[in-house]
């Protein structure tokens, strides 16, 4: 019944809603000294996407499309036999039409993006695919989404920014936690000076991820201690990552939110970055300890260069500090650690409280669930019902829905090229500070000075 609600409220759902069309973004204007695309001027009533990666994470958002009936799934491109294989089932459980399939080696999402009927692709490939994806998909016209990672060089951020400027064709960053319910209530509650003047805002990816790491090649989680070809599903290429880098690799579950809550590039700016890193010993122990493990195996003589926890602290222009922190290889419970702290009181997601001055009591922590309920959102009130079937607590409806509604109106998204580059930045930046002896590292200003005059858009009043 749930599905069949869905269903029914998104076909209804008209693209006559002057109000629900979030204004484009100042700074998003083309360059006229650039070669430009022919781009569509007129709104879709239905969207053909192509899906780049179809692994857990590409299957989710295939299954979010297979629910709305303004979208088909058009195409899907993955070298992993298993994975198409598996997505295409989910395709035909679900009653849809079978797409064409781009299985032919690592570039044969090339093929896709040839395809002049797909309006819009979705990117979920491993990390070092996705920027020359998406920039293979500007350059061919396609309205994107790309799921989130931590970037790998400032020059790939300039590569999003500076393809998208040069096409005019949109990019969204897919980071879901900006819709979290209880970060959207903050959000409102932030914007409505119950924290008075904000002054520090943390968040973070906080998840034990040793048994996503690691696997026997069969079953994703907890299942043995191999990487590489050995493994399956992100342990195939994720774990690599821990074993040569060192940095905040993972970072915009934590900022995402609270970038949006100080109006990053939107009236403020990221300035600079200091990170530090532990030793690093949780994946060697996971490794020695477990039952397919042991001192004798081969990985347990691996040395991983990544810091069990990295800490990185920003600061802004307005003044504000922001502290991410990346602890992903110790046993610990998951959190993303937010904090949100002002001049007027403070609300911290781990003990789910707050203090607000004049409206709680001094010195003492409030559960925050009441204050969240009133505040919630006017997009979780409007669509509550209809994320209920979708992951990650509902904001992967979210994120998605977003994501169409610009596509089929071919506009800026609210989360746009410039956070995508901002926030990749962290993870490079974090790797120099680190190797430099925790040296602090400054954020090129993606958006060429523009930042001084966009206005904060993201989520105001029930725009979709």
């Amino acid at each position: 019944m749930a599905k069949f609600n869905r269903r029914t409220f998104l076909r209804n759902t008209s693209l006559a809603g002057a109000a629900l069309v979030a204004p484009n973004i100042p700074g998003n204007e083309n360059n006229a000294e650039q070669p430009r695309r022919s781009l569509r001027k007129h709104s879709l009533s239905s969207l053909r996407i192509g899906f780049i990666g179809t692994g857990l994470r590409g299957q989710n958002h295939v299954e979010e499309a297979l629910l709305r009936s303004d979208c088909e799934v058009a195409a899907i491109a993955d070298p992993d036999a298993r994975m198409v294989s598996d997505c295409l089932k989910l395709i035909d459980s679900k009653g849809g039409k079978k797409p064409a399939v781009y299985d032919k080696g690592d570039r044969d999402y090339l093929n896709l993006l040839k395809d002049k009927d797909i309006d819009a692709v979705v990117i979920a490939s491993p990390w070092e695919w996705h920027t020359q994806q998406a920039v293979a998909a500007m350059q061919a016209g396609k309205y994107v989404g790309t799921e989130v990672c931590g970037g790998f060089s400032l020059d790939e951020c300039w590569q999003l920014v500076n393809t998208h400027e040069a096409t005019s064709t949109h990019l969204m960053f897919l980071e879901n936690v900006c819709y979290r319910r209880d970060v959207m209530a903050v959000l409102q509650m932030v914007r409505e000076g119950l924290f008075g003047e904000l002054m520090h805002l943390e968040g973070g990816y906080q998840h034990d991820l040793r048994g996503v790491k690691f696997n026997d090649g069969v079953t994703p989680y907890d299942s043995g201690v191999e990487f590489g070809e050995k493994a399956f599903s992100e342990a195939r290429w994720r774990t690599k990552h821990s074993v040569h880098r060192n940095g905040d690799l993972y970072p915009t579950h934590g900022v995402g939110p609270v970038a949006m809550m100080a109006n990053i590039n939107r009236g403020n700016r990221f300035l600079h970055l200091t990170s530090t890193a532990s030793k690093a010993r949780g994946l060697h122990e996971y490794i020695v300890g477990h039952p397919k493990g042991g001192p004798d195996h081969p990985n347990a003589q691996l040395r991983f260069n990544l810091g069990d926890v990295v800490t990185t602290v920003i600061k802004t222009s307005n003044g504000e500090t922001v502290l991410l922190s990346h602890d992903t290889g110790l046993p610990r419970p998951y959190s993303l650690g937010f904090r949100v702290q002002g001049t007027r009181g403070i609300w911290m997601d781990v003990n789910k409280s707050l203090l607000l001055a004049g409206h709680t009591k001094a010195h003492q922590w409030e559960e925050a669930r009441e204050w969240l309920a009133r505040y919630d959102h006017p997009l979780w009130k409007k669509y509550g019902d209809d994320a209920k079937a979708a992951g990650h607590g509902g904001m992967d409806f979210f994120v998605f829905h977003h994501f169409v509604e610009c596509a089929k109106r071919n506009i800026a998204p609210q989360i746009d090229v410039y956070d995508a580059a901002t926030w990749l930045a962290i993870t490079p930046l974090s790797e120099a500070s680190i190797a430099t002896g925790s040296s602090p590292q400054a954020f090129p200003d993606f958006t060429r000075g523009r930042w001084t005059e966009r206005k904060p858009d993201f989520a105001f009043g029930d725009a979709f």
